[in-house]
């Protein structure tokens, strides 16, 4: 099966590029030749840039392809450039869209497919909820065949899941107060990279997957006061000084956090994983958090020029603690 991926060496689509190789996939990849991450033997690599679509048919040639997946569209104008450029290319495009389209807060758990897509918060979700529309009336109109696929929090070893990213685990393992929005206790779902590939795979070039939409997350539910606690113990920081804050007190301090929490992360999310497993029965959550924090702790210790610290994220978290503390002053 000939698959071409638009990008192919990300956080989550370099894990699905080996698993298409090890697979046996014939895997072209489409990107500038710019990665921090290796390219899997045996894929073919096609240098070109997606912002110059002349460019991009002169390197296909007449390549055609059983499916292509787009990693890196995230507005409708990518979305109607795709169209055009592989209308009569492929069998399948694949979107990779955001489970943060649907509705937030979430009226209903787990969140199935057929959720409403509604985020009134985050302009990224509208974005993708915009490109999704626009696909579905390409197949209304001319049966463009489409599949769309909601990551959730999805990482590899290299992406800590806290705004501030190694800044956190310094000031774990310096005993600094740790701010955790809401109370710590709303729910959500952290999918490794590979537990992700496993589920993705089966979608490429299945026909039972045209038209369709499918989230591929882990059913591993933790709070976030217990993922903060697990990432401390990985670190050697136990115990953590943990300060709560409301998302609304964080989002009026740094609009820039604040969109992400009030937009994704401030509700408990619990999704319904039963699609995906119906149409990719090979899909199998095998890596718990436990052992996901320990890899990225592990990646950021041996090289210390990864523990970059963000001073402007220190001085942030400390002034939103300091007035979150100051509403108990005198109680």
């Amino acid at each position: 099966m000939k698959v071409l991926f638009i990008g192919g060496t990300g956080k989550i689509s370099s894990a699905v590029s080996a698993l298409a190789v090890e697979k046996g996939f014939d895997l072209y990849l489409l990107n500038r030749g710019i990665t921090d991450r290796p390219i899997p033997a045996g894929a073919n690599v096609i240098k070109a840039d997606m912002d110059d679509p002349s460019s991009v048919r002169a390197a296909l040639g007449d390549l055609k392809f059983d499916a292509v997946v787009n990693w890196i569209a995230y507005t409708e104008d990518h979305i109607e450039r795709d169209i055009e450029l592989f209308r009569d290319r492929t069998n399948q495009y694949i979107f990779i869209s955001s489970a943060s389209a649907y509705q937030s807060p979430p009226v209903n758990l787990p969140v199935t497919e057929s959720t409403p897509l509604d985020n009134p918060f985050w302009k990224y979700s509208q974005d993708k909820i915009a490109c999704e529309n626009r696909l579905m009336r390409a197949y209304a109109e001319e049966k463009f065949p489409f599949t769309v696929v909601r990551p959730s929090h999805t990482y590899d070893r290299t992406m800590l899941p806290f705004q501030g990213r190694w800044t956190v685990i310094d000031r774990m393992r310096k005993g600094k107060k740790i701010l955790v929005h809401g109370d710590g206790t709303s729910i959500w779902v952290f999918t490794h990279h590979t537990d992700f590939a496993k589920g993705f795979v089966g979608l490429l070039g299945n026909n039972r997957a045209i038209g369709e939409a499918f989230h591929i997350t882990s059913d591993e539910l933790l709070t976030w006061n217990q993922l903060h606690e697990i990432a401390g113990r990985a670190a050697g920081a136990l115990p953590l000084d943990i300060v709560h804050a409301p998302s609304d007190l964080i989002n009026a301090y740094d609009p820039n956090w604040g969109v992400g929490l009030l937009g994704d992360k401030a509700a408990s999310m619990i999704f319904d994983n039963t699609k995906i497993k119906r149409i990719s029965p090979e899909f199998m959550c095998t890596v718990p958090y436990e052992q996901g924090a320990q890899e990225m702790v592990e990646w950021y210790d041996a090289d210390p020029a990864r523990q970059v610290i963000d001073e402007e994220y220190n001085a942030m978290a400390d002034r939103i603690i300091a007035a979150q503390e100051s509403a108990y002053e005198g109680v």
